[in-house]
Protein backbone atom coordinates (compact mmCIF):
# COMPACT_ATOMS: atom_id res chain seq x y z
CA UNK A 1 0.00 0.00 0.00
CA UNK A 2 1.50 3.04 -0.64
CA UNK A 3 0.57 6.58 0.85
CA UNK A 4 1.38 10.08 0.67
CA UNK A 5 4.54 11.66 2.82
CA UNK A 6 3.45 14.96 3.34
CA UNK A 7 0.07 13.43 4.64
CA UNK A 8 1.51 11.21 7.09
CA UNK A 9 3.71 14.00 8.74
CA UNK A 10 0.71 16.23 8.75
CA UNK A 11 -0.51 13.19 11.11
CA UNK A 12 1.95 12.89 13.45
CA UNK A 13 2.25 16.87 13.75
CA UNK A 14 -1.09 16.71 14.61
CA UNK A 15 -0.27 14.41 17.45
CA UNK A 16 -2.28 11.15 16.20
CA UNK A 17 -0.73 7.79 16.08
CA UNK A 18 0.41 5.98 13.24
CA UNK A 19 -0.81 2.49 12.15
CA UNK A 20 2.11 -0.09 11.77
CA UNK A 21 1.78 -0.08 7.97
CA UNK A 22 2.35 3.63 7.91
CA UNK A 23 5.42 3.15 10.13
CA UNK A 24 7.13 0.38 7.76
CA UNK A 25 6.09 2.35 4.68
CA UNK A 26 7.99 5.75 5.90
CA UNK A 27 11.03 3.71 6.97
CA UNK A 28 11.12 1.59 3.93
CA UNK A 29 10.73 4.26 1.57
CA UNK A 30 13.45 5.98 3.38
CA UNK A 31 15.79 3.52 3.25
CA UNK A 32 14.99 2.78 -0.40
CA UNK A 33 15.54 6.43 -1.32
CA UNK A 34 11.98 6.72 -2.06
CA UNK A 35 11.49 9.19 0.25
CA UNK A 36 13.79 12.23 0.48
CA UNK A 37 15.55 13.79 3.41
CA UNK A 38 13.63 17.34 3.64
CA UNK A 39 10.32 14.98 4.40
CA UNK A 40 12.02 12.50 6.76
CA UNK A 41 13.37 15.48 8.88
CA UNK A 42 10.09 16.81 8.57
CA UNK A 43 8.40 13.70 9.98
CA UNK A 44 11.91 13.34 12.81
CA UNK A 45 10.85 16.85 13.70
CA UNK A 46 7.29 16.15 14.49
CA UNK A 47 8.16 12.89 15.99
CA UNK A 48 10.58 15.47 18.52
CA UNK A 49 7.29 17.18 19.62
CA UNK A 50 4.62 15.21 19.61
CA UNK A 51 5.57 11.59 20.91
CA UNK A 52 4.90 8.47 19.77
CA UNK A 53 3.31 5.62 21.45
CA UNK A 54 5.01 2.66 22.95
CA UNK A 55 3.06 0.68 20.75
CA UNK A 56 4.70 2.98 17.48
CA UNK A 57 8.35 2.86 19.29
CA UNK A 58 7.78 -0.93 19.09
CA UNK A 59 6.68 -0.89 15.45
CA UNK A 60 9.59 1.57 14.79
CA UNK A 61 12.01 -0.63 16.11
CA UNK A 62 11.11 -3.66 14.43
CA UNK A 63 10.98 -2.16 11.20
CA UNK A 64 14.47 -0.45 11.37
CA UNK A 65 15.72 -4.00 13.21
CA UNK A 66 14.30 -5.88 10.31
CA UNK A 67 15.49 -3.24 7.02
CA UNK A 68 19.17 -5.73 7.18
CA UNK A 69 20.44 -8.36 8.80
CA UNK A 70 20.40 -9.87 12.04
CA UNK A 71 23.93 -11.57 12.96
CA UNK A 72 23.47 -14.75 14.57
CA UNK A 73 25.91 -16.16 17.01
CA UNK A 74 24.16 -19.40 18.08
CA UNK A 75 28.04 -21.85 16.59
CA UNK A 76 29.49 -20.08 19.46
CA UNK A 77 27.57 -21.65 22.09
CA UNK A 78 27.95 -19.39 24.99
CA UNK A 79 26.10 -16.08 25.60
CA UNK A 80 27.23 -12.84 24.21
CA UNK A 81 26.79 -9.47 25.51
CA UNK A 82 26.91 -5.62 24.81
CA UNK A 83 27.08 -2.26 26.33
CA UNK A 84 25.08 0.79 25.09
CA UNK A 85 25.78 4.31 26.31
CA UNK A 86 23.36 6.96 25.51
CA UNK A 87 26.51 9.42 25.18
CA UNK A 88 28.07 11.92 27.38
CA UNK A 89 31.45 13.69 27.09
CA UNK A 90 34.53 12.30 27.79
CA UNK A 91 32.81 8.79 27.93
CA UNK A 92 35.08 6.32 26.49
CA UNK A 93 34.23 3.07 28.75
CA UNK A 94 33.04 0.92 25.23
CA UNK A 95 36.80 0.96 24.24
CA UNK A 96 37.62 -0.45 28.23
CA UNK A 97 35.16 -2.36 28.79
CA UNK A 98 35.15 -4.68 25.79
CA UNK A 99 38.35 -6.27 26.03
CA UNK A 100 37.99 -6.92 30.02
CA UNK A 101 34.43 -8.50 28.93
CA UNK A 102 36.22 -10.60 26.27
CA UNK A 103 39.23 -11.82 28.39
CA UNK A 104 37.22 -13.02 30.95
CA UNK A 105 35.46 -15.09 28.32
CA UNK A 106 32.18 -13.69 27.36
CA UNK A 107 32.39 -12.93 23.71
CA UNK A 108 31.20 -8.55 22.93
CA UNK A 109 30.21 -7.82 19.34
CA UNK A 110 29.95 -4.21 19.49
CA UNK A 111 28.55 -2.38 16.50
CA UNK A 112 29.44 1.25 17.53
CA UNK A 113 28.52 4.97 16.44
CA UNK A 114 29.81 8.49 15.74
CA UNK A 115 29.95 11.11 17.74
CA UNK A 116 26.16 12.57 17.96
CA UNK A 117 25.72 16.46 18.96
CA UNK A 118 28.06 17.62 21.36
CA UNK A 119 29.00 13.51 22.59
CA UNK A 120 31.77 11.62 21.30
CA UNK A 121 31.52 8.71 19.54
CA UNK A 122 33.14 5.14 19.71
CA UNK A 123 34.11 4.73 16.25
CA UNK A 124 35.68 8.34 15.44
CA UNK A 125 37.77 7.38 18.65
CA UNK A 126 38.80 4.09 17.78
CA UNK A 127 40.12 5.65 14.08
CA UNK A 128 42.26 8.07 15.88
CA UNK A 129 44.75 4.64 16.47
CA UNK A 130 46.69 5.11 12.91
CA UNK A 131 45.05 2.07 10.12
CA UNK A 132 42.14 0.87 12.24
CA UNK A 133 39.15 -0.42 10.57
CA UNK A 134 35.85 -0.25 11.68
CA UNK A 135 34.58 -0.74 8.18
CA UNK A 136 34.92 -4.76 8.58
CA UNK A 137 32.38 -6.67 6.68
CA UNK A 138 29.72 -8.16 8.45
CA UNK A 139 31.27 -11.70 7.63
CA UNK A 140 34.58 -10.47 9.07
CA UNK A 141 33.39 -9.02 11.88
CA UNK A 142 31.40 -12.33 12.67
CA UNK A 143 34.44 -14.28 12.17
CA UNK A 144 36.64 -12.14 14.32
CA UNK A 145 33.80 -12.34 17.21
CA UNK A 146 34.43 -16.24 16.67
CA UNK A 147 38.30 -15.87 16.80
CA UNK A 148 38.62 -13.17 19.46
CA UNK A 149 36.00 -13.01 21.12
CA UNK A 150 35.63 -9.16 20.49
CA UNK A 151 35.46 -6.43 17.54
CA UNK A 152 33.92 -3.11 16.82
CA UNK A 153 32.46 -2.18 13.41
CA UNK A 154 30.17 0.75 12.43
CA UNK A 155 26.59 -0.03 10.76
CA UNK A 156 27.02 -1.42 7.69
CA UNK A 157 24.97 -1.26 5.13
CA UNK A 158 23.59 -5.10 5.85
CA UNK A 159 22.65 -3.86 9.73
CA UNK A 160 20.14 -1.62 10.28
CA UNK A 161 20.23 0.43 7.04
CA UNK A 162 17.72 2.92 8.03
CA UNK A 163 18.64 3.59 11.39
CA UNK A 164 22.39 4.25 9.90
CA UNK A 165 21.07 7.02 7.67
CA UNK A 166 18.08 8.33 10.40
CA UNK A 167 20.76 8.31 12.59
CA UNK A 168 23.16 10.99 10.37
CA UNK A 169 20.06 13.03 9.61
CA UNK A 170 19.24 13.47 13.44
CA UNK A 171 22.78 14.96 14.34
CA UNK A 172 21.86 17.90 11.74
CA UNK A 173 18.43 18.60 12.95
CA UNK A 174 17.69 19.19 16.35
CA UNK A 175 16.30 15.56 16.71
CA UNK A 176 18.54 13.69 18.73
CA UNK A 177 17.31 13.84 22.06
CA UNK A 178 13.13 12.42 20.82
CA UNK A 179 12.69 9.45 23.45
CA UNK A 180 10.68 6.99 20.57
CA UNK A 181 13.91 8.01 18.11
CA UNK A 182 16.66 7.16 20.88
CA UNK A 183 14.83 3.99 21.83
CA UNK A 184 14.41 2.64 18.33
CA UNK A 185 17.99 3.49 17.61
CA UNK A 186 19.46 2.16 20.10
CA UNK A 187 17.60 -1.30 20.33
CA UNK A 188 17.39 -2.04 16.85
CA UNK A 189 21.28 -2.25 16.05
CA UNK A 190 21.55 -3.93 19.32
CA UNK A 191 18.90 -6.78 18.78
CA UNK A 192 20.47 -6.77 14.80
CA UNK A 193 23.50 -7.77 16.78
CA UNK A 194 22.24 -11.17 17.83
CA UNK A 195 23.33 -10.63 21.41
CA UNK A 196 21.47 -12.41 24.37
CA UNK A 197 22.54 -9.85 26.63
CA UNK A 198 22.73 -5.46 27.22
CA UNK A 199 24.03 -3.39 29.86
CA UNK A 200 22.74 -0.13 29.35
CA UNK A 201 24.69 3.26 30.61
CA UNK A 202 21.83 5.68 30.87
CA UNK A 203 23.07 9.40 31.51
CA UNK A 204 21.72 12.51 33.14
CA UNK A 205 22.91 15.87 33.31
CA UNK A 206 24.24 18.58 31.80
CA UNK A 207 26.16 16.57 29.51
CA UNK A 208 23.46 14.34 29.04
CA UNK A 209 21.16 14.24 26.35
CA UNK A 210 18.57 13.26 29.19
CA UNK A 211 18.99 16.40 31.79
CA UNK A 212 17.31 14.86 34.85
CA UNK A 213 17.29 11.49 36.39
CA UNK A 214 13.71 11.16 35.74
CA UNK A 215 13.76 11.37 32.17
CA UNK A 216 16.97 9.40 32.42
CA UNK A 217 14.79 6.12 34.27
CA UNK A 218 11.95 7.10 31.84
CA UNK A 219 14.46 6.50 29.08
CA UNK A 220 15.93 2.89 30.61
CA UNK A 221 12.81 1.96 31.19
CA UNK A 222 11.54 1.75 27.95
CA UNK A 223 15.04 0.82 26.77
CA UNK A 224 14.47 -2.77 28.79
CA UNK A 225 10.91 -3.11 28.09
CA UNK A 226 12.17 -3.41 24.56
CA UNK A 227 15.06 -5.59 25.33
CA UNK A 228 12.70 -7.83 27.37
CA UNK A 229 10.05 -8.30 25.04
CA UNK A 230 12.81 -9.71 22.51
CA UNK A 231 13.60 -12.11 25.27
CA UNK A 232 17.13 -10.39 26.06
CA UNK A 233 18.60 -10.10 29.50
CA UNK A 234 18.81 -6.57 30.46
CA UNK A 235 20.45 -4.28 32.71
CA UNK A 236 20.71 -0.03 33.24
CA UNK A 237 23.14 1.91 35.20
CA UNK A 238 21.73 5.40 35.66
CA UNK A 239 25.27 7.54 35.96
CA UNK A 240 25.55 11.03 36.12
CA UNK A 241 26.90 13.30 33.27
CA UNK A 242 27.18 16.42 35.28
CA UNK A 243 30.86 16.54 34.24
CA UNK A 244 33.49 15.13 31.43
CA UNK A 245 34.06 11.28 32.40
CA UNK A 246 38.08 10.45 33.04
CA UNK A 247 40.22 13.46 32.61
CA UNK A 248 40.84 13.74 28.50
CA UNK A 249 37.62 15.15 25.99
CA UNK A 250 38.95 13.86 22.30
CA UNK A 251 39.42 11.21 19.97
CA UNK A 252 42.85 10.75 20.35
CA UNK A 253 43.39 11.89 23.45
CA UNK A 254 40.68 9.31 24.96
CA UNK A 255 42.56 6.66 23.49
CA UNK A 256 45.57 7.25 25.23
CA UNK A 257 43.39 7.45 28.31
CA UNK A 258 42.07 4.11 27.62
CA UNK A 259 45.29 2.79 27.09
CA UNK A 260 46.74 4.17 30.63
CA UNK A 261 44.12 2.59 32.00
CA UNK A 262 44.38 -0.95 30.40
CA UNK A 263 47.69 -0.75 31.59
CA UNK A 264 47.52 0.87 35.32
CA UNK A 265 50.24 3.37 33.35
CA UNK A 266 49.81 7.47 32.95
CA UNK A 267 49.07 9.42 30.00
CA UNK A 268 50.61 12.70 29.23
CA UNK A 269 51.78 12.88 32.92
CA UNK A 270 48.22 12.03 34.46
CA UNK A 271 46.99 8.85 35.74
CA UNK A 272 44.07 9.92 38.04
CA UNK A 273 41.51 8.29 35.78
CA UNK A 274 39.60 7.26 38.74
CA UNK A 275 35.50 7.42 37.70
CA UNK A 276 36.50 6.59 33.89
CA UNK A 277 38.33 3.44 35.79
CA UNK A 278 35.63 2.36 38.02
CA UNK A 279 32.53 3.11 35.86
CA UNK A 280 33.91 0.77 33.02
CA UNK A 281 34.63 -2.30 36.07
CA UNK A 282 30.71 -1.64 37.20
CA UNK A 283 29.46 -1.74 33.64
CA UNK A 284 31.71 -4.69 33.03
CA UNK A 285 30.53 -6.72 35.98
CA UNK A 286 27.03 -6.33 34.68
CA UNK A 287 27.82 -7.57 31.45
CA UNK A 288 29.62 -10.71 32.77
CA UNK A 289 27.06 -11.66 35.16
CA UNK A 290 24.62 -11.53 32.22
CA UNK A 291 26.81 -13.03 30.42
CA UNK A 292 26.80 -16.24 32.63
CA UNK A 293 30.53 -15.69 33.66
CA UNK A 294 30.04 -14.72 37.26
CA UNK A 295 27.27 -15.61 39.77
CA UNK A 296 25.91 -11.83 40.53
CA UNK A 297 27.32 -8.38 39.92
CA UNK A 298 29.23 -8.70 42.86
CA UNK A 299 31.38 -11.47 41.79
CA UNK A 300 31.63 -9.92 38.30
CA UNK A 301 33.15 -6.95 39.74
CA UNK A 302 35.75 -8.65 41.69
CA UNK A 303 36.79 -10.96 38.20
CA UNK A 304 36.34 -7.32 36.31
CA UNK A 305 39.39 -6.12 38.55
CA UNK A 306 41.22 -8.87 38.28
CA UNK A 307 41.35 -9.51 34.41
CA UNK A 308 42.20 -5.55 34.12
CA UNK A 309 44.55 -5.61 36.72
CA UNK A 310 46.61 -8.67 34.98
CA UNK A 311 47.10 -6.74 32.15
CA UNK A 312 45.19 -9.55 30.47
CA UNK A 313 42.50 -7.23 28.97
CA UNK A 314 45.21 -4.79 27.88
CA UNK A 315 46.63 -8.06 25.79
CA UNK A 316 43.78 -8.68 24.03
CA UNK A 317 43.21 -4.76 23.00
CA UNK A 318 46.03 -4.76 21.03
CA UNK A 319 45.60 -8.01 19.24
CA UNK A 320 42.02 -6.04 18.68
CA UNK A 321 43.87 -3.37 17.45
CA UNK A 322 45.64 -5.63 14.85
CA UNK A 323 43.04 -7.53 13.82
CA UNK A 324 41.65 -4.72 12.62
CA UNK A 325 44.82 -2.74 10.72
CA UNK A 326 45.03 -0.22 14.29
CA UNK A 327 48.92 1.23 15.39
CA UNK A 328 48.70 2.18 18.82
CA UNK A 329 52.73 2.99 18.37
CA UNK A 330 51.55 5.45 16.49
CA UNK A 331 49.01 7.75 18.34
CA UNK A 332 48.68 11.10 17.19
CA UNK A 333 49.19 14.07 19.63
CA UNK A 334 48.47 17.46 18.09
CA UNK A 335 50.59 20.05 17.19
CA UNK A 336 49.43 23.15 19.64
CA UNK A 337 48.24 23.55 23.24
CA UNK A 338 47.12 26.41 25.65
CA UNK A 339 46.11 26.60 28.86
CA UNK A 340 42.80 28.15 30.28
CA UNK A 341 43.58 29.34 33.97
CA UNK A 342 41.36 30.26 36.59
CA UNK A 343 39.94 33.45 36.93
CA UNK A 344 39.39 33.17 40.49
CA UNK A 345 40.24 30.63 43.00
CA UNK A 346 38.21 28.72 45.57
CA UNK A 347 36.31 24.90 44.28
CA UNK A 348 35.31 23.92 41.27
CA UNK A 349 31.62 23.39 41.71
CA UNK A 350 29.89 23.32 38.65
CA UNK A 351 30.92 22.50 34.84
CA UNK A 352 28.30 22.39 32.11
CA UNK A 353 28.95 19.46 30.67
CA UNK A 354 27.27 19.91 27.41
CA UNK A 355 29.12 23.42 27.52
CA UNK A 356 32.39 21.89 27.56
CA UNK A 357 31.37 19.30 24.63
CA UNK A 358 30.63 22.24 21.96
CA UNK A 359 33.95 23.12 22.93
CA UNK A 360 35.59 20.24 22.40
CA UNK A 361 33.39 20.67 18.55
CA UNK A 362 35.13 23.92 18.55
CA UNK A 363 37.96 22.87 18.61
CA UNK A 364 37.46 20.45 15.72
CA UNK A 365 37.06 17.01 17.76
CA UNK A 366 33.53 16.38 16.46
CA UNK A 367 31.20 17.31 13.78
CA UNK A 368 28.61 20.11 13.29
CA UNK A 369 27.49 19.00 10.16
CA UNK A 370 27.41 15.41 8.51
CA UNK A 371 30.32 16.66 6.05
CA UNK A 372 32.69 17.85 8.44
CA UNK A 373 36.36 16.47 8.91
CA UNK A 374 37.32 15.70 12.45
CA UNK A 375 41.00 16.83 13.86
CA UNK A 376 41.65 13.24 15.89
CA UNK A 377 44.34 15.35 18.24
CA UNK A 378 41.62 17.58 19.04
CA UNK A 379 40.44 18.34 22.44
CA UNK A 380 40.64 18.97 25.80
CA UNK A 381 42.20 18.07 29.18
CA UNK A 382 40.14 18.40 32.27
CA UNK A 383 43.05 19.43 35.09
CA UNK A 384 39.93 19.66 38.04
CA UNK A 385 36.92 17.56 38.60
CA UNK A 386 33.95 18.99 40.57
CA UNK A 387 34.85 19.57 44.52
CA UNK A 388 38.66 20.05 43.43
CA UNK A 389 40.63 23.02 44.99
CA UNK A 390 42.07 25.53 42.53
CA UNK A 391 43.96 28.66 42.85
CA UNK A 392 43.67 31.79 40.61
CA UNK A 393 46.14 31.41 38.19
CA UNK A 394 46.16 27.83 37.28
CA UNK A 395 45.32 25.72 34.70
CA UNK A 396 41.76 24.56 34.54
CA UNK A 397 41.82 22.81 31.26
CA UNK A 398 44.40 22.48 28.32
CA UNK A 399 43.29 22.40 24.73
CA UNK A 400 44.84 20.42 22.14
CA UNK A 401 44.85 21.08 18.62
CA UNK A 402 46.69 21.41 15.27
CA UNK A 403 46.83 25.41 15.27
CA UNK A 404 48.72 28.09 17.08
CA UNK A 405 47.27 29.26 21.02
CA UNK A 406 46.21 33.09 18.83
CA UNK A 407 44.03 30.54 16.34
CA UNK A 408 40.60 32.19 16.91
CA UNK A 409 39.17 28.47 17.90
CA UNK A 410 41.46 28.13 20.91
CA UNK A 411 40.01 31.46 21.62
CA UNK A 412 36.58 30.64 20.86
CA UNK A 413 36.75 27.38 23.05
CA UNK A 414 38.55 29.31 26.04
CA UNK A 415 35.48 31.55 26.05
CA UNK A 416 32.77 28.54 26.05
CA UNK A 417 35.00 26.45 28.85
CA UNK A 418 35.46 29.73 31.15
CA UNK A 419 31.37 30.52 30.67
CA UNK A 420 30.75 26.66 31.52
CA UNK A 421 32.79 26.78 34.45
CA UNK A 422 31.62 27.83 38.09
CA UNK A 423 34.24 28.19 41.30
CA UNK A 424 33.03 28.69 44.56
CA UNK A 425 34.25 29.05 48.29
CA UNK A 426 32.70 26.39 49.39
CA UNK A 427 33.34 23.17 48.91
CA UNK A 428 30.41 21.25 47.12
CA UNK A 429 29.26 17.72 47.88
CA UNK A 430 29.74 15.68 45.43
CA UNK A 431 27.20 13.19 44.03
CA UNK A 432 28.13 9.50 43.74
CA UNK A 433 28.16 8.63 39.77
CA UNK A 434 26.09 6.05 40.02
CA UNK A 435 22.63 7.27 41.35
CA UNK A 436 20.58 3.95 40.09
CA UNK A 437 20.46 0.09 39.50
CA UNK A 438 18.28 -1.29 37.35
CA UNK A 439 17.67 -5.23 36.02
CA UNK A 440 15.28 -7.23 34.06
Amino acid sequence: MGYFPAELIKKKRSGLAHTEDEIRFLITSYTNGELPDYQMSAWLMAVFFRGMTAAETSVLTEAMLRSGRVVEFSNLRKPTVDKHSTGGVGDKTSIIIAPIVAAAGVPVPMISGRGLGHTGGTLDKLEAIPGFNTSLSLDQFVRQIQSLGVGFIGQTEEICPADKKIYALRDVTGTVESLPLICASIMSKKLAEGIDGLVLDVKFGSGAFMKTFAQAEELADNLMAIGAAHGKRVASLLTRMDEPLGRFVGNSLEIGECIAILKGDSYLGRSDFADCRELSLELAAQMLWLGGRSANSDDGLRLAREVLDSGKAFELFERLCRAQGGDLKCLPLAKSRHDVKAQTGGFVSVYNAEIIGIAGLSLGAGRKSATDTIDPTAGIEVHKKIGEPIFKGESLFTLYGNSTSSDMRFLEAERLLLSATNISLQKPRVSPLIAKRKVM
